[in-house]
């Protein structure tokens, strides 16, 4: 780092309105010039001690991209055995393969090559999986719908014409149409389960911290989340049991935490399951009449199979959405923004060069930005200028109660479920669309999603049917930690519901 000038740091003494006599610049000056010294020491440690060897690996534009679900495709494999041997996984274009472009649906970080492996992208090739390619997600991870990507839309392998659902909007559409066998997605709001749900595969949100972040672009530390998509709970769980577990560099984990063959647990379940379905869940503002009635019918598909359901009110459902829209907000402008993706005031593993390649990028064009991340960078900057941070505190301090409500009525139910999302994939908009409505179909469908962000819950997304000829996703939500348990009684309702084939589904990899 430069040693400033006298008059530079002159400049931003009256920027800051410090108040520093004249006489006294030259002291500080002094003082700040030492001090700023350090910051060359640790550039010159960090080179010399733990910089990352850049990893050198073979990638392509996708041969064919009809979906526009593949950013890059690959061949990385590093071994021919292991559980996950011979099976091709996508992984989400949030999430580093070393060597490999990430992009992260935005032209902030378009020409970022990462050096080294997430850790999920490890443990995913160790556990002898191939990395097919990088999934296409959505501008900075923040939409629920697939058509901010800077790359182009994601089409719902059903319904070229709508939504695939975002942010993990390639990853989803890829398992769907069969080009892939799973995939890595991210949920900060909902991304994991909500492309599941309009694609009518699984996908599953881990309870928070059981899976490490190390190595994917955060939105909020406090609700980044990695999961696993595919077409069913088996496979879900195939892949949680290799991603599962602490690693050591991510302070989302807690020490104890740690995960287990959860292929095994699916085969432990010797009775029918009571289920709690909560009524908050079917009464969202935009909630469907057809998608109501699909899960509604999955339900009784369900307690004729011998499970036991009955409706359980949770009033504190209806106001986590506002909960997360003010952490997600203030959290994603204060962090992801202001912060460079990381942010700062955690023990953790960094990664300073994406910090350094986003963080000088946004600022030389915000315009490039989606108008998604738009509407957070202007929301969330008043509100911070307004309130200092004291509505997220808010928020957060709130979080509790919301746990607590969801905890009170999992003491008395094996798992809760409602509707995925309270509608059905709907039309992409056009490219020159208003902007209200290009906001409109970013973030429509958050309402049942996003509160478990917010606390934590593990909750898995599984087909329950078709409504006029498109995926309706049941969500299935357990206690923390228990991510077993939720996985067991999804796999008991696939049992019953079945799962789905999309119309586009082709089995070889094509892309």
């Amino acid at each position: 780092m430069d040693i400033p000038s006298k008059q530079v740091l002159e400049n931003l003494a009256d920027e800051l309105r410090l108040g520093i006599p004249a006489e006294d610049v030259d002291g500080y000056h002094a003082m700040a010039s030492g001090l700023l010294g350090s910051w060359a020491v640790v550039d010159a440690l960090y080179e010399q001690e733990i910089a990352p060897s850049a990893l050198s690996r073979e990638w392509s534009e996708p041969a064919t991209n009809s979906l526009g679900a593949w950013y890059v495709t690959t061949e990385i494999a590093i071994r021919e055995d292991g559980p996950l041997a011979g099976r091709r996984v996508a992984v989400k274009d949030n999430v580093a393969v070393g060597g490999v472009p990430m992009m992260n649906g935005s032209e902030m970080v378009r020409g970022f090559v990462p050096k080294s492996d997430a850790t999920v992208v490890a443990r995913l090739l160790d556990a002898g999986a191939t990395i097919a390619g990088k999934s296409v997600c959505e501008d900075l991870c923040f939409s629920g719908a697939s058509h901010t990507s800077k790359s182009g839309p994601v089409r719902n392998p059903w319904n070229h014409d709508r939504t695939a659902g975002g942010s993990s909007s390639g990853s989803a559409a890829l398992v769907a149409a069969g080009q892939v066998d799973f995939a890595i997605g991210g949920d900060q709001g909902g991304s994991v389960r909500i492309p599941a749900s309009f694609c009518g595969v699984v996908g599953h949100k881990p309870t928070f911290g059981l899976v490490p972040y190390t190595g994917a672009f955060p939105i909020e530390q406090s609700i980044d989340h990695l999961g696993p998509i595919a077409r069913t709970v088996a496979d879900a769980a195939a892949l949680l049991t290799i991603i599962a577990g602490p690693d050591g560099q991510d302070p989302r984990q807690p020490a104890d935490i740690a995960g287990e063959d959860y292929v095994t647990s699916l085969q432990q379940l010797d009775r029918g399951l009571r289920i709690g379905v909560v009524s908050e869940g079917f009464a969202q503002a935009n909630s469907e009449q057809a998608v109501t009635g699909v899960v509604r019918q999955a339900i009784e598909s369900l307690t004729a199979a011998g499970h036991f359901a009955e409706e359980v009110s949770i009033p504190w459902h209806m106001h986590g959405a506002a909960l997360w829209d003010v952490i997600s907000v203030e959290g994603a402008t204060y962090q992801m923004l202001q912060g460079n993706a990381y942010g700062l005031n955690w023990k953790g593993t960094y990664d300073p060069e994406l910090m350094a390649f986003f963080g000088q990028k946004w600022r030389q064009d915000p315009s490039s930005f989606s108008e998604t991340v738009k509407l957070v960078a202007l929301g969330g900057t008043y509100a911070l200028r307004k309130g200092y941070g004291a509505s997220y505190a808010k928020a957060r301090n709130l979080e509790s109660a919301l746990s607590a409500a969801y905890d009170s009525a999992l003491s008395r139910y094996d798992v809760l479920v409602m509707p995925t999302t309270p509608i059905t994939a709907s039309l992409l908009p056009s490219s020159d669309a208003p902007v209200d409505e290009a906001l409109g179909r970013a973030l429509e469908m958050l309402s049942n999603t996003a509160p478990f962000d917010v606390t934590g819950h593990p909750a898995c997304s599984i087909p329950a049917g078709l409504a006029d000829g498109l995926p309706v996703g049941l969500m299935v939500v357990g206690k923390k930690y228990e991510d077993a348990s939720v996985l067991r009684a999804a796999h008991a309702f696939e049992h019953t519901l079945g799962t789905l084939t999309a119309p586009s589904y082709q089995k070889e990899f094509t892309a």
